[in-house]
């Protein structure tokens, strides 16, 4: 097996998913993650396939790689539970996770599970443009990640997705297999949940779409939210245990409580604290309370926490936690590292080619005429549906694999002395980043590759900073 000729560092932690697949479509595996990790330039399919081959990963031929995608035996819900294993060293007790959802922009109509989604990236909510809704053709994929801290700096991490699912619109899918967006994250909150040990617990940080009764009203006992609440959330007090019974059903909730706009127009309320909100510390008003959202989480009390900006150049905004103990900065800063997913999904976009790999892409036999071109996606049956559904989950095993190997094996305080030489205009850059990492990893495997040629071996120190400066400006 070509496993067995790796770098013994890459074969610790590759042994691991052994158990997800089959022999032969495990050194597949490999080839692709691998070859992913390597590739530089767009990541297409074709693309990984010769980076692969060009280190000597796999002298398979190409159908047998691409069927790895779109035929072989694997489920990708076991890919993520070994990632979260792997990671399991580095996790606290209280495990934290956020959902989100993003787009992976696509192009031509045979595509299958593309559609027609709101693009957040390129929407404005407000500023002299004013409020403009866009949308994109792609995949929607809902995802969960969690957040790994640094080794060396606990007080800072990284999101690493580990689970996935495909939305698919209302309009283009059948009305047996629909599920909205939150359905979808409450099937994932589940899986994610069962992977816990029994000291463990999950906060989960999620955006005001995920803020519903579809994840929350059931949501297991050892799970934790923190999100977004509407300004004008119908609140309640929480009912009083009394010892008397009258007839009648018991109360669930007790009298209405002013909504947070409401609470916000009183001035007397309010507390100025000092919070560490995305690295840095501000100055906010808070208010702070216990109540019922009784439509969303039923009978189970919530924290409330209304913030406001001194300054006046942010809107008043209303988070809650179904965990009623925790702090109002406790609350803000766990929401606030939902952005670390958004980190995610960028730099996969960016460094792995997220958004380059064609799958499904169909061509009409050659000699037959074209179809007449109709508006919107076409996709021929489920050609290609499992390997749409299949390459997301493999482009971020290989951001994960670059994590776990770098927390085990990387030298932060060297890879940022080696940026800062290079770019010496990075003064404040005090930790690596995910493009250190795999320049790292690579760095690793180009000495290996060096080290089979008994010539190249004496010149391996000289070899290796030239290959990096040729691949800093490919």
């Amino acid at each position: 097996m070509y496993v067995s000729y790796l770098p013994s560092s890459v074969k610790s932690i590759l042994s691991s998913f052994d158990s997800c697949f089959y022999a032969p479509t495990f050194e597949n595996f490999v080839a692709l993650v691998l070859g992913w990790i390597l590739c530089r330039g767009p990541h297409t399919i074709s693309r990984v396939i010769v980076a692969a081959r060009a280190f000597g990963l796999t002298a398979r031929h190409h159908s047998t790689l691409y069927r790895f995608l779109a035929e072989a035996a694997w489920c990708p819900d076991h890919v993520g539970h070994v990632v979260f294993d792997l990671l399991q060293p580095f996790l606290p007790e209280q495990v934290e996770a956020a959902v989100d959802d993003t787009l992976c922009h696509r192009t031509g109509p045979h595509l299958f599970g593309a559609g027609m989604h709101h693009d957040a990236a390129t929407s404005t909510y407000s500023g002299s443009g004013g409020r403009r809704t866009s949308f994109a053709f792609g995949h929607n994929w809902v995802v969960f990640s969690i957040h790994v801290p640094y080794p060396w700096n606990p007080q800072r991490g990284i999101a690493v997705p580990i689970l996935f699912r495909l939305y698919r619109s209302k309009k283009l899918c059948p009305e047996t297999l629909y599920q909205k967006r939150t359905a979808l994250a409450d099937e994932l909150l589940r899986i994610l949940a069962s992977w816990l040990s029994e000291a463990q617990g999950l906060d989960l940080a999620g955006d005001g779409e995920y803020a519903c009764q579809t994840l929350l009203k059931s949501m297991p006992e050892n799970v934790v939210f923190t999100g977004p609440m509407p300004m004008d959330a119908a609140l309640n007090e929480p009912v009083k245990a009394t010892t008397t019974k009258g007839p009648g059903r018991p109360r669930k909730k007790g009298k209405r409580l002013p909504s947070p706009a409401q609470r916000a127009r009183c001035r007397k309320q309010w507390k100025r604290r000092k919070v560490s909100l995305y690295g840095r510390e501000v100055t906010i008003l808070i208010q702070t309370w216990v109540c019922l959202w009784y439509t969303v989480r039923g009978t189970v009390p919530v924290r409330v926490v209304l913030t406001r900006d001194p300054r006046g150049r942010l809107k008043d905004r209303a988070f809650f936690c179904t965990d009623a103990s925790r702090s109002a900065e406790e609350i803000l800063r766990t929401y606030c590292r939902r952005w670390k997913l958004e980190v995610a999904f960028e730099t996969a976009k960016q460094s792995l080619g997220l958004e380059d790999p064609r799958n499904g892409w169909w061509r009409r036999p050659h000699g037959q005429c074209a179809c007449q071109k109709k508006a919107g996606p076409q996709p021929r049956g489920r050609r290609g549906s499992r390997a749409v559904e299949r390459t997301v989950p493999l482009v971020f095993a290989a951001y994960a694999f670059v994590v776990v190997w770098y927390f085990r094996y990387g030298r932060p305080e060297q890879d940022v002395a080696r940026v800062r030489r290079r770019k010496p205009w990075y003064t404040l850059k005090e930790e690596p980043s995910f493009e250190d990492m795999i320049a790292a990893l690579r760095r690793k495997f180009w000495g290996w590759q060096i080290s089979k040629h008994p010539s190249l071996r004496p010149h391996r120190a000289k070899l290796i900073p030239l290959l990096e400066a040729a691949a800093s400006v490919a």
